[in-house]
């Protein structure tokens, strides 16, 4: 029977994790919330840009955001930037994009004095040394969240992971399945952090909160009723519909392009059935799904909010708070779906 369980959820600007050991109480559990490593990479771009040095990128595909506006604006510098063809995926899918922004596509360091910076979302062995002072062990049993558009090559990223989303609705919309033991092979950046720790448990970050919210006792209440769950991430909006064990519907956009007001008509909207996929892709979001047998919009009267930007929806809803804990939501949401996989 697993016991401890490593929940990692990685997003743009933290990455929370949580040491889940069972009889304990969570309260008393570690938890750490650290700078998501493609901040800490965007940092040291931009500390080689104000030294006027080559930067050389290696290691894997991970989430590009920050990483992608240093790169911009070290390149803009006149500076060069050199990336290993799996590296370089991290700034978009297809190779020649990437070399069309300036970067050159290298096999290994070029012969000349540059930064190099190894690429990867998840650093299990930077995580284990600092536990380690601490006299705690990283267990077996891992499990992380994380972004992940899938691999849009000739075709819209936000297109593609939206197709994703409504392919999830078709399927039955089933909360138990948002967890993966076999990641689908589009969902690269997933498969990335499964290199670095193989067998990990994955989720999307907008379906790990989802769930983590749900664990919040106001929120799991009105569950089986209805309720709609917003994450409102430092990137992306994500609500759901959700009633029963199943999601009934998913709105997904870019928190940069939303104001209080237009996320409150944006949910109400979304309630009651009135915004279409087009409208959200055509503002600049990803999309907007739900099921022609969603029950009434009544099911969703009860909104519950988490995420690191949730004062945007202040006097919205509720602020779900599991187990006393916003910026974990996603982590216990990560133990919640491990635990029912395993059937712990």
């Amino acid at each position: 029977m697993v016991e401890t369980i490593l929940a990692v959820d990685i997003g743009a600007g933290t990455q929370d994790i949580l040491l889940y050991e069972e009889g304990i109480p969570v309260e008393n559990c570690v938890k750490l919330v650290l700078p998501s490593q493609t901040r800490i990479m965007a940092g040291r771009i931009a500390r080689a840009t104000a030294q006027k040095q080559d930067i050389y990128l290696c290691g894997s595909l991970m989430g590009g955001g920050p990483i992608v506006r240093a790169l911009r604006q070290h390149l803009a510098a006149g500076l060069g930037v050199y990336a290993t063809p799996y590296a370089a995926k991290t700034i978009r899918d297809d190779i020649r994009e990437v070399e069309a922004m300036g970067v050159q596509i290298v096999e290994k360091m070029p012969q000349k004095d540059c930064i190099g910076l190894y690429l990867q979302d998840l650093d299990l062995d930077g995580l284990g040394q600092a536990l380690s002072l601490f006299d705690v062990a990283i267990p077996e049993t891992v499990a992380v969240a994380v972004q992940d558009h899938g691999e849009a090559i000739g075709k819209s990223n936000r297109k593609f992971r939206f197709e994703h989303w409504e392919a999830f609705l078709a399927r039955g919309g089933r909360i138990s399945d948002l967890i993966y033991r076999e990641v689908p092979p589009y969902l690269t950046r997933m498969l990335a952090v499964q290199e670095a720790a193989p067998g990990a448990l994955m989720m999307d970050t907008g379906a790990a909160a989802i769930r983590g919210a749900l664990l919040d006792p106001v929120v799991g209440g009105k569950q089986e009723e209805g309720v709609m769950v917003v994450n409102v991430g430092n990137q992306h909006v994500l609500a759901a519909l959700v009633k029963g064990e199943r999601i009934w519907g998913i709105f997904e956009h870019h928190t940069g392009l939303m104001t209080h007001d237009k996320l409150r008509d944006y949910l109400s909207r979304f309630a009651r059935g009135e915004v279409t996929n087009e409208e959200v892709y055509n503002d600049g979001g990803h999309g907007c799904a739900r099921l022609a047998d969603a029950p009434g919009p009544d099911s969703f009267n009860f909104i519950a909010v988490t995420g690191p930007q949730r004062k945007m929806a202040e006097g919205l809803g509720y602020f779900a708070v599991p187990f006393g804990d916003m910026m974990l939501s996603g982590c216990f949401g990560l133990v919640a779906a491990v635990k029912e996989v395993l059937q712990m």
